[in-house]
């Protein structure tokens, strides 16, 4: 258990299904959680559900934290962070979820040697099977990344980055979730489009993409080679294989990739710009 005050600065979904994995996994208790947010019936919902402590005084929260997760929209950060900079000091972990807003931004407005994570985390979170990449600012210990760390692990798989790369896992796993629903989509089309119930088409082409995940985590093996074991000589996996390639799949995904990194890195220069 960590024994700290984590402040969860914004009560969205992302700081939700922080505190429920935190509670979950019994890595923290609900009386050293605080919660923050603009709406009242929010909070109360949050301290019904959860057991929390919430509030609608940031700075309140921050000057009892010892672990401050920032977990508000990226265009509100610059606002939060001026508000509660005089609550910060640096014995306090800062922690940001908030996606293009570059460590050099945060630690200017918190102030000199302040503690800073940034990470970028990915929706499925909300039901414990995220993806997190977090990155350290200047003054972040081993050990306030092992904490980050715990507060993630506790929705999904973490990953430790530098922060260049953080555009990158942004086009990639952060980004990701709305290819694969696009992806689940025109699956579901193509069941229907043959016969099958639209019903029947989504739940099976949806079970097939998370178990085909998680047979390549589990058996660590490269894609390829599960594809092969799928594929028999003149059967039907082979011919549609055939049709994916001949529309370009692979090269989509790369340039959407691709793309969302760029727009990721764009949003970054354009904080820097401002600051």
């Amino acid at each position: 258990m960590l024994e700290r005050t984590i402040a969860f600065i914004g009560a969205g979904n992302m700081a939700e299904a922080l505190i429920k994995g935190l509670l979950r996994a019994g890595t923290a208790r609900p009386d050293s959680i605080i919660a923050t947010g603009r709406r009242g019936e929010r909070l109360d919902g949050l301290q019904r559900t959860y057991g929390v402590r919430t509030t609608l005084d940031n700075v309140a929260a921050v000057r009892e934290a010892d672990v401050v997760v920032l977990a508000v929209k990226p265009q509100a950060l610059d606002k939060v962070l001026l508000q509660v900079a005089p609550a910060a000091d640096q014995k306090k972990l800062f922690i940001s979820v908030a996606a293009g807003v570059p460590i050099s931004v945060m630690e200017r407005r918190l102030g000199q040697g302040m503690r800073v994570i940034r990470t970028m985390p990915n929706t499925p979170s909300l039901v414990g099977m995220g993806a997190c990449a977090l990155a350290p600012g200047e003054h972040a210990s081993e050990e306030d990344m092992a904490v980050a760390s715990r507060v993630f692990q506790s929705v999904g798989i973490t990953t430790v980055v530098e922060e260049n790369l953080l555009d990158a896992v942004t086009g990639l796993s952060g980004s990701g979730p709305a290819y694969i629903f696009l992806v689940i989509e025109a699956l579901s089309d193509a069941g229907v489009k043959v016969g099958l119930p639209r019903y029947t088409a989504q739940k099976l082409a949806a079970q097939t993409v998370l178990g085909s995940a998680q047979l390549l985590i589990e058996t660590n093996a490269h894609p390829g080679q599960l594809k092969d074991q799928v594929t028999s000589p003149g059967g039907t996996a082979i011919a549609g294989l055939h049709t994916l390639e001949a529309g370009g799949l692979r090269t989509t995904l790369i340039n959407a990739v691709e793309a969302a990194t760029r727009r990721s890195r764009e949003l970054g220069e354009q904080f820097l710009e401002k600051s």
